[in-house]
């Protein structure tokens, strides 16, 4: 017998509050005008992902996805976990003047722009 809705929901609450965000790998790179970072988040949309620049020695770089869990099942195979995810940088010197970020196909591309220290947070826009 399949597990009721109710129980579902339950279950789902309960390995939300047990999950910890996993560790995003990164690429970064200069670019004109700005640090560019690059990370992969499968499985999220643009409105699960917050993009935040903290000003301080060093400027901060801090990315987030809410969780995104499935209903209870017995695995066969489980290698991976459904979002969240996080990751926190420190940006070069120089740069932190704004933020860009945009989230296409699971690639968050964020842009740290060059310029004087500057708190923001975002939600990546969604190319056309």
């Amino acid at each position: 017998m399949s597990p009721s809705r109710d129980e579902v929901a339950e279950s789902t609450a309960a390995t939300e509050a047990a999950m910890y965000p996993q560790p995003v790998p990164v690429n970064m790179y200069e670019a004109t005008g700005a640090v560019v970072v690059v990370a992969m988040l499968p499985a999220v949309t643009a409105d699960d992902v917050h993009v935040e620049l903290r000003p301080g020695e060093p400027a901060t770089l801090r990315f987030y996805a809410h969780v995104r869990s499935s209903g209870p099942r017995e695995y066969i195979l489980h290698e991976w976990e459904y979002g969240g995810y996080e990751r926190e940088l420190d940006v070069p010197a120089g740069f932190g003047g704004g933020l860009e970020a945009t989230l296409n196909n699971g690639q968050l591309v964020v842009r740290v722009l060059r310029g004087e220290q500057v708190a923001q947070s975002i939600t990546p826009s969604v190319p056309h």
